[in-house]
């Protein structure tokens, strides 16, 4: 019994290490403690703030109790997990796309930079890399496989949710202190009602996002 293995015994249901396994067992990696990374983002579609991902290598004994996808927990929940991963991973990263790249390269290719800036943060190089969703960051030399749905079924790519999403929550917050018209603090920079009628009112900050479309209409107006 491997690692992995020994791990799902006491695991609830939920994200689980089946397709961490399944990749060493493919690249025929040692399985002894393979390093393997989940790599997350969150922020592709608010009309404010970068795009933000994060890289976790977990260590399967010691994996935080209730990891699971960031949007499936409380923010309490999150934020108590979010130290414990810290705590707890082999290592773990998290990076930015900035709101000038996104409206440079596009928001995919922007996210994509994040994930790639976060995996090569990681003090300790990981032997492969699962993504979430359906398209490869280009990893360089790491072996990588995309996994749809991945914040709900790999628990390394749920911890990367959870480090992503706390991350880009307390920025927007920061942010949102020299802009309360908008009300990031609440809703991060998504087009909520309270930040669209915000807009129309005080205008585009220079943290909104120039090149999507509701911000485009706004400038083009002025």
């Amino acid at each position: 019994m491997d690692l992995f293995d020994a791990m799902q015994v006491s695991l609830p249901k939920g994200p689980d290490f089946a397709a961490e396994k399944s990749l060493v067992r493919d690249l025929g990696l040692s399985i002894g403690k393979p390093l393997v990374c989940g790599v997350d983002e969150v922020g592709r579609g608010p009309l404010a703030g970068p795009v933000v991902a994060a890289a976790v290598i977990l260590d399967p004994a010691r994996v935080p109790n209730g990891l699971d996808d960031s949007k499936r927990l409380s923010a309490k929940k999150r934020e108590t997990l979010y130290d414990a991963i810290l705590s707890t991973a082999v290592a773990a990263s998290i990076a930015e796309a900035s709101v000038e790249e996104i409206d440079h390269i596009n928001i995919l290719e922007a996210s994509m930079l994040a994930m790639r800036r976060a995996v090569s943060g990681l003090k300790i190089k990981p032997q492969a890399a699962l993504v979430d969703g359906n398209r490869d960051p280009n990893l360089s030399d790491i072996p990588t496989r995309t996994l749809v749905k991945g914040d709900r079924r790999s628990l390394s790519i749920a911890a990367a949710s959870i480090l992503a999403k706390v991350f880009r929550d307390r920025l927007m917050a920061e942010l949102g202190e020299d802009f309360p018209e908008y009300g990031w603090a609440q809703n991060a920079g998504y087009g909520v009602e309270k930040h669209r009628k915000a807009l129309s009112l005080v205008g585009v900050s220079p943290h909104h996002r120039r090149s999507f479309a509701p911000i485009r209409q706004i400038l083009d107006e002025e």
